[in-house]
């Protein structure tokens, strides 16, 4: 399981003085992107490729509160993706120092080609990065949100030659340097 500890900071609270509800979000996303440059693609390649993961729904649950400074420890796991890498449900559960369950983020997440701005399947070598990720007891296969072009990926096109806007997946090694 893909896990980090973080804190729960000053600009985390709110009236309540407890973590505020978008501190959730923004800690979710700050585990991916962890997860995503420890496993090969860091910010820098994500840009090199011209793709960028799109959220487009989030689902927070409450259960227990974070007092200012107190651990966060965040998992992150797969709930859910289509084969293709084109869609995928995310899930990052936040945990308090006892171990109670405090929080649970369920994501609804693409890939958006950056010059194409449309939903693309992910490249070989990060829908392999992604497939690393533990899967929830409740994971589920989604559809493809590629329709008949499931197959298709940033990199060669359908008719073998290479699309100027994306490297190939074999080339992300060389993107990292």
């Amino acid at each position: 399981m893909f896990e980090r500890t973080l804190f729960a900071g000053w600009g985390d609270m709110d009236f309540n003085a407890h973590m505020r509800n978008t501190a959730f979000l923004d800690k979710a996303g700050d585990v991916r992107a962890m997860f995503l440059a420890e496993h090969g693609f860091p910010m820098k390649t994500m840009a090199a490729l011209r793709i960028g993961p799109v959220v487009s729904g989030d689902e927070v649950e409450y259960f227990r509160e974070f007092r200012l400074l107190e651990p966060v420890r965040v998992t992150y796991s797969l709930a859910g993706a289509a084969e293709d890498g084109s869609r995928m449900k995310l899930r990052n559960e936040f945990y308090r120092a006892d171990g109670k369950l405090a929080a649970r983020v369920t994501s609804y997440v693409g890939w958006l080609d950056l010059a194409a701005r449309k939903l693309v399947a992910p490249p070989d070598a990060l829908l392999h990065a992604m497939q690393r990720l533990q899967k929830t007891d409740d994971f589920e296969v989604l559809p493809s949100s590629l329709g008949e072009e499931a197959t298709c990926r940033p990199g060669p096109s359908r008719t073998g030659r290479p699309d100027s806007r994306s490297p190939d997946a074999r080339d992300v090694g060389q993107l990292r340097s």
